[in-house]
């Protein structure tokens, strides 16, 4: 028996990603989302129009999307609150957001150069996916102003203890990622964390994560 429900949000389940990207003035910007799908050597990543992430995707083209394990919920939850944007919109203020210069210390992640792109890496996530910008779409409705970034894979940097013995493929049986089911972190099939970023989707009708 079905019950007609009125969602806030429609994370019924997708993997966190660190976007690594690079501010106008060189330095590195880092974001948590989890509006990311893959569809062969491309990825389509879903980010709020207010956002530094965007800002940064739209000029400089490029970014690696590091890929977090389940064990990093500590460090991806201290970046939940934090923007990479100076003047912090009245509505991301009220959901408790602040500015953050250097989200790699604050997060206590250690920031790693890319090989083909110039935006940062993060050490610790044990697939990192550089990418450059293909195509940018805009994603806009009565309660959401979005755009959706077409990316395609560059380069891809993985755990070697993740790679299955003489192939190029990533042990699933291994590879435990981050999931992000609506407002809470699962890893290993369990809820592991609660999200900080529940209380910004506890306002009614925002159903996109108000990246940075």
């Amino acid at each position: 028996m079905h019950k007609v429900a009125a969602l806030k949000v429609l994370y019924f389940g997708t993997p966190v990603v660190l976007i690594g990207s690079r501010n106008e003035d060189g330095s590195a910007n880092l974001a948590p989302m989890s509006s990311a799908w893959w569809l062969g050597d491309c990825c389509m990543l879903g980010l709020g129009n207010s956002g530094q992430t965007t800002a940064n995707l739209r000029r400089e083209r490029e970014c690696v999307l590091n890929l977090a394990s389940s064990s990093m919920v500590d460090a991806v939850d201290r970046l939940a609150l934090l923007t990479g944007k100076p003047e912090v919109p009245d509505f991301k203020v009220e959901q408790g957001y602040r500015f953050e210069r250097d989200k790699f210390g604050t997060a206590g992640l250690t920031e790693q150069p890319a090989e083909l792109v110039g935006a940062p890496r993060v050490a610790e996530c044990p697939i990192q996916l550089e990418c450059v910008v293909e195509a940018i779409h805009p994603f806009e409705g009565p309660d959401l102003t979005a755009t959706a970034f077409q990316v395609r894979v560059v380069r891809a940097h993985v755990e070697e203890e993740l790679i299955i013995p003489g192939t190029h493929y990533v042990d699933p049986l291994r590879w435990d990622p981050l999931i992000m089911k609506f407002c809470e972190f699962f890893g290993g099939g369990e809820n592991i964390h609660p999200s900080r970023l529940a209380d910004g989707w506890n306002m009614p009708h925002r159903i996109d994560h108000a990246l940075r």
